[in-house]
C-alpha cells in the first residue's frame, strides 16, 4: 500500500506527522511488516525524534542553523544551499518496524516532516510493506 499526503509548511520547522502515518497503517490492515515514510523534496526531509517536549524541535533547529549557516560563499543560484544541506543531514526517508498493527516507535519518538525552505505545499509518501 502506498499513500500520498500533502501539507502546508512554514518557513522552517518540523511538523509531527506521526498520527497521519498511524492512520495510514491502520487503514492498510497490515499487522506485521515495515512502514517507510519518504519525502521527495531536496530542501525538506524526514526524521524520527522526541515528540514530548516541543523545546527539542526548537533546539534541533537552532543546532542545525549553527551547524549549517547560510553563507555568502554558497554559489547555488536559488540561494537555498543551507536548506539542501540540512535536508541531506535529516535524510529523505525513515523506516519503522510494524508489529501487531502498530508502529514500533519508542515511548518518546515521533515522525517529523522537516522543512528548510518554505513556506511551501509539500508532499510525503507512506509505504506499508507486509511481511
Amino acid at each position: 500500500m502506498l499513500e500520498s499526503f500533502t501539507l502546508q509548511t512554514g518557513a522552517e520547522g518540523f511538523t509531527n506527522i506521526t498520527n497521519t502515518v498511524e492512520r495510514a497503517l491502520a487503514e492498510s490492515g497490515v499487522r506485521d511488516g515495515l512502514c517507510v515514510v519518504y519525502c521527495p523534496h531536496t530542501t525538506a526531509g524526514i526524521t524520527i525524534n522526541e515528540n514530548a517536549d516541543p523545546d527539542v524541535v526548537r533546539d534541533f533547529l537552532l543546532g542545525l542553523a549553527r551547524a549549517v549557516p547560510d553563507r555568502l560563499e554558497f554559489r547555488h543560484a536559488e540561494g537555498n544551499s543551507a536548506a539542501h544541506q540540512k535536508a541531506s543531514l535529516m535524510g529523505a526517508a525513515a523506516t519503522v518496524i510494524v508489529r501487531g498493527g502498530r508502529l514500533l516507535l519508542g515511548t518518546w519518538q515521533g515522525i517529523y516532516f522537516c522543512e528548510f525552505d518554505g513556506p511551501r505545499t509539500r508532499r510525503f509518501y507512506v509505504k506499508i510493506i507486509e511481511g
